[in-house]
């Protein structure tokens, strides 16, 4: 939306790139974080972006990544993608080093909660706003082998809840989508035999990402909204 700014973390990877898109056909000033320069270059020829250096582990970084998001008067930070996080599995709870379970803790938790602490000010003082959390369907509907980060992927439930809760008065609402396998080139080599016709396509759940932004989902908040393609 034309004079609205969303910021989008992990845009420069299969899912995020469809997020952009959708954003900037949608017309919104579009600022997406990155940290290697092959993610830069993934999207640098894609006009409209306002591309922001950052590690999004650091909590200086973050709040200097937010801020500069912000920076545009004419065009407010209104809005929050979360799609920065990672999966590992194999094992049973029993085979998995601790520090293998607290890393996708690390991974899926610490960028979400760092960037939606810088983000709510900005989100406040542009007068409310929408943030939106990567979960996973296995945090509802668990399967074997990945403790940790199906775990860490419930934590993310919580904590969008515990936002949703805090900043009700405040404008801000605060919303996940639960994705089951998302159609990108690396989970197809990682799973040939699989349906893959089955899986969520990226556009999709961009799709959804936008809508839970847009004014048209305002009543919405604190939600948990399956986005599982057709399987």
């Amino acid at each position: 939306m034309a004079g609205q700014t969303i910021l989008v973390t992990g845009g420069t990877g299969a899912l995020g790139s469809a997020v952009v898109a959708a954003f900037l056909e949608a017309g919104w000033r579009t600022a997406v974080t990155w940290v290697e320069p092959k993610e830069r270059e993934r999207v640098a020829e894609r006009g409209g972006l306002e591309l922001i250096e950052a590690d999004l582990f650091d909590p200086g970084a973050v709040g200097r990544a937010v801020a500069e998001a912000a920076g545009d008067r004419s065009a407010p930070l209104r809005a929050v993608a979360n799609l920065v996080g990672g999966y590992a599995g194999g094992a049973r709870v029993h085979e998995t080093p601790l520090e293998d379970f607290e890393r996708q803790f690390t991974v899926n938790l610490r960028p979400t909660f760092l960037v939606t602490q810088a983000a709510i000010p900005h989100l406040i003082e542009a007068g409310g706003g929408s943030v939106v959390c990567v979960s996973t369907r296995a945090a509802v509907q668990p399967f074997s082998g990945a403790a940790g980060y199906i775990a860490s992927k419930a934590a993310v439930l919580a904590f969008v809840r515990a936002v949703a809760a805090e900043y009700r008065d405040d404008g801000v609402r605060c919303n996940a989508i639960l994705p089951s396998v998302i159609d990108t080139p690396a989970n197809r080599a990682a799973q040939p035999d699989a349906e893959h016709s089955r899986w969520v396509a990226p556009a999709e759940i961009a799709q959804v990402v936008r809508f839970l932004c847009a004014e048209e989902s305002a009543p919405v908040s604190g939600a948990e909204v399956p986005v599982y393609g057709r399987a």
